[in-house]
């Protein structure tokens, strides 16, 4: 340790198979019913030929790993709690199709003590080792006590 809650170098690591129901439910939870990630029929018609799933479930994913993180901590600073500042330069670079297993990487890549806050760069690969996705983001302890 760096004398901070987490260390450069630090990982996490999460793998899911995209199924359809993700997708579904996912579409039904934000509104994004695209023709992309529900009609079967109008994708088998595209050069994809199958349904993807939707980045912003990707981007859930990345704060799945942002969180095993987070809870690394929780037994060690009860004077604060880890929240995710947010993510930049989110790049979605192939398709994740329904039936993939993606693999999301997170490494701590800086830290900053003084602004309670961590950076991690992070890296989604699927079953044949494809990126298809990648982005940066930035994880802060908050203190638990009132201003």
């Amino acid at each position: 340790m760096t004398g901070f809650h987490v260390s450069v170098g630090e990982t996490a690591r999460f793998t899911k198979t995209v199924g359809e129901s993700d997708v579904y439910l996912f579409a039904g939870i934000t509104g994004d019913f695209a023709p992309n990630h529900v009609d079967k029929t109008y994708m088998q018609r595209s050069r994809f030929g199958r349904l993807q799933a939707h980045g912003a479930l990707l981007v859930g994913f990345m704060s799945t790993t942002a969180g095993i993180v987070a809870g690394r901590t929780r037994a060690s600073c009860s004077e604060e709690t880890a929240v995710s500042l947010g993510y930049d330069r989110i790049r979605f670079t192939a398709p994740v199709f329904l039936g993939d297993t993606i693999t999301v990487d997170y490494r701590l890549v800086a830290i900053d003590p003084a602004r309670r806050r961590a950076t991690a760069e992070i890296e989604i690969k699927n079953q044949e080792d494809v990126l298809v996705g990648v982005g940066t983001h930035i994880l802060a302890w908050i203190s638990n006590r009132e201003a």
